[in-house]
């Protein structure tokens, strides 16, 4: 049992966390005007009250934490899916990011860790690995998650004993890597589309999607191996101080929400008739994205691609094939054709359109500031090498039939008459 003060602080904190995450939800499904883009807020929104109340949970039953803990390690990896999927829904889709970024690419950078390796082009296989190394970490948490139900039930598994006769080493091991791979993701994608994101405000997003999965998670490994330290008593006492420090950090968190996700953004914006509450809801838990999103990027034949109009009606695809390699999103809202040429690498893109209408929330112009600004683009992690000799410009050359067409011009009608 964890001492009194814990709870009689945890308490609160997790009540007030819990009321502030759904009065906010509430809001957004009542001004569900975007759902594009709010079934992935609702989604992100929603692990503050599953983090508060399992960690609550967790610390007053604390014989039967690894349960709680488990289902609190899942909806993280959840998060992470959703939070980059809303990314790509705001600039229109992985297609969409590829023809901004056409003929760009990331320079070799130290910080990024890519300073070994040549410059990297920002084309589809860039978006579909930036989604892959997301998504293998929503993937493996699950199986990791049952590996270790099993193993605690053979006395295999025990919080912070990092003994190598057991598994808590080597699974946190394995998660740290993923965990690893995912946020580095994450920080490519951020840094290869800041232009395209930045008239949504992505930096508080960023820091309290960083803050509430990823430093929580490092928060946890850093307690377990202060008590292997010394510094606290034993594994257990970490388990419970590591739970209530949760508590707290989840007040904090749906405050930052309120920031960050604001659903004023979407009140009283004409897009539609309003699904209401019950619909909005059905809306944001499905979970035919994920499951479409996740055969898509991890397909072995990548040549099939599906836009989704939701406009029309989720249930049925619109399939399209391309000759090349054209990656586009699991959900936009109307599609339109867009052929261009990029060197000998996109041909016949499909394309859909940046925002669901003529929303409230802002839109991307099409340009960005380091073009105009040749200074920012030289201190920018990106290099546009589109204008380049050793990549020639070809046109589309279109095919036409013309015995189907009259070697003789009729003349024009004259004025006037019939």
């Amino acid at each position: 049992m964890a001492p009194v003060y814990y709870i009689l602080i945890a308490l609160p904190c997790t009540i007030g966390a819990i009321a502030l995450a759904l009065i906010h939800i509430y809001r957004h499904l009542l001004n569900y005007t975007e759902p594009t883009y709010q079934r992935y807020i609702v989604r992100i929104i929603f692990m503050v009250p599953v983090y508060a109340l399992m960690s609550f949970l967790s610390l007053v039953l604390n014989k039967s934490s690894i349960y709680f803990d488990s289902i609190r390690e899942i909806y993280e990896a959840w998060v992470i899916y959703n939070f980059l999927s809303l990314c790509l829904a705001w600039v229109g889709g992985p297609g969409a990011v590829v023809i901004s970024l056409s003929g760009r690419v990331l320079k070799p950078n130290c910080c990024l860790m890519t300073c070994c390796f040549p410059p990297i082009p920002l084309d589809g296989r860039f978006i579909r690995r930036c989604k892959q190394g997301c998504l293998q970490f929503v993937i493996l948490k699950p199986i990791l998650v049952a590996v270790t139900l099993i193993l605690y039930s053979k006395g295999k598994y025990h919080d912070g004993n990092f003994s190598p006769d057991q598994s808590y080493l080597y699974l946190t091991i394995i998660y740290t890597l993923s965990y690893s791979v995912a946020l580095y993701a994450l920080a490519l994608f951020y840094v290869a589309c800041r232009d395209l994101l930045q008239p949504f405000n992505p930096v508080p997003k960023f820091i309290i999607i960083k803050s509430v999965v990823f430093l929580t998670y490092w928060q946890g490994v850093l307690v377990f191996l202060a008590a292997k330290s010394g510094f606290i008593k034993n594994a257990e006492e970490a388990a419970q101080f590591q739970n209530f420090i949760i508590c707290v950090e989840m007040l904090i968190a749906a405050m930052g929400h309120l920031y960050a996700f604001p659903y004023k953004e979407y009140a009283g914006a004409n897009i539609g008739g309003s699904r209401g509450f019950t619909e909005s809801l059905a809306h944001a838990l499905k979970l035919n994205d994920f499951y479409h999103d996740t055969v898509h990027q991890f397909a072995p034949t990548y040549h099939d691609y599906v836009l989704y109009n939701h406009s029309e009606g989720e249930e049925v695809p619109t399939k399209y094939r391309s000759r090349t390699f054209v990656p586009t999103g699991s959900e936009m809202d109307t599609v339109r054709k867009n052929h261009r040429m990029f060197g000998n690498k996109l041909d016949d893109v499909q394309l859909s359109s940046f925002s669901s209408s003529g929303s409230s929330s802002p839109e991307y112009s099409g340009t960005t500031d380091n073009n105009k600004n040749p200074e920012a683009m030289n201190s920018s992690p990106l290099v546009d090498v589109s204008i380049s000799d050793s990549v020639p410009y070809e046109p589309s050359v279109i095919d036409i039939d013309m015995s189907k067409y009259s070697a003789e011009v009729p003349a024009a009608n004259e004025p006037g008459t019939g």
